[in-house]
């Protein structure tokens, strides 16, 4: 499992499988190989929507995203691992 948090607050928005976390690499962008956050804003989580994610998923960062336009989450191992 992969922990993902709120970058701006460090909090906790919830754990996603490691099926789930291969979507978000594959469909955002790392600006290196150290990087830990990814940008999502409303017309991304829009694409997830067409590109069938999976619906936990999306519904994380949909309830993650809540009434902002735009965040940065970033992740690690999970406290559960």
């Amino acid at each position: 499992m992969v922990e993902l948090r709120d970058k701006e607050t460090g909090r906790v928005l919830g754990s996603v499988t490691e099926e789930q976390f291969k979507f978000l690499a594959q469909e955002l962008e790392e600006e290196s190989g150290t990087d830990t956050d990814y940008y999502i804003n409303t017309a991304t989580l829009d694409m997830f929507a067409e590109k069938t994610a999976d619906v936990q998923l999306l519904s994380l960062l949909r309830e993650a995203l809540g009434a902002r336009d735009e965040m940065e989450i970033e992740w690690g191992a999970s406290k559960q691992d």
